[in-house]
């Protein structure tokens, strides 16, 4: 992408900028950029806008932390909007809701958009200091915790398989599953990295059994 060919004449040198979440493909918000705003953005991997009223730069999130980490840029066919996908860092809306339109409704994503979802508020609960979050609780005592977390429900999934019927299993495996993505962003990971993994043995599977 050549920034200088984008059509910044079009709207005295600024380009609306869609920001969608490159996880769920929620959209999160619309704002603004001028060159040095995307230039900005580009280089530091933090979405950067130009503020209307005020008249200059803003890192969005600099003064809460709900920022938003650049994934790709992409202009449209007239080159006068421009789709940014992101990894948000906490909620995206200063209302404290996942987007600026709203929370999304749970009860139409996909299994997949759930889990990222989920990762979502995790990463809200890392940012919070609450003592009445059990997940915040859990970030504060340390990584050390969380694996030992992780472990104990892993077991708790193996004894369930035994002695368990289908919904105690289920049950056990969604406590397992809540931990280990708790452990994930801990690490500053998240599934896509384990499914990355998963792809790459399935491409090689025909040379060693999946």
């Amino acid at each position: 992408m050549n920034i200088k060919n984008l059509a910044w004449e079009k709207m005295d040198g600024l380009l609306p900028a869609i920001v969608q979440d490159a996880k769920t493909n929620a959209v999160l918000m619309l704002g603004y950029m001028n060159q040095e705003a995307l230039q900005k953005t580009i280089d530091t991997k933090w979405v950067t806008f130009f503020s209307r009223s005020k008249n200059q730069l803003w890192v969005k999130g600099e003064t809460s932390g709900n920022k938003l980490k650049l994934v790709t840029i992409k202009p449209d066919c007239d080159q006068d909007t421009l789709l940014i996908t992101v990894d948000p860092i906490g909620p995206t809306c200063h209302k404290g809701s996942t987007t600026c339109f709203g929370d999304v409704d749970q009860s139409t994503q996909t299994d997949w958009q759930f889990l990222q979802s989920l990762e979502t508020t995790i990463a809200e609960r890392q940012q919070s200091a609450s003592e009445k979050s059990y997940t915040a609780k859990l970030f504060a005592a340390g990584v050390s915790r969380i694996a030992q977390k992780v472990g104990e429900e892993g077991v708790e999934v193996a004894m369930a398989a035994i002695e368990k019927d289908a919904d105690g299993l289920c049950n056990e495996i969604a406590d397992l599953w809540f931990h280990v993505l708790i452990l994930l962003r801990a690490r500053d990971l998240s599934m896509s990295h384990v499914v990355a993994v998963l792809k790459h043995r399935a491409l090689f599977s025909h040379v060693k059994t999946l």
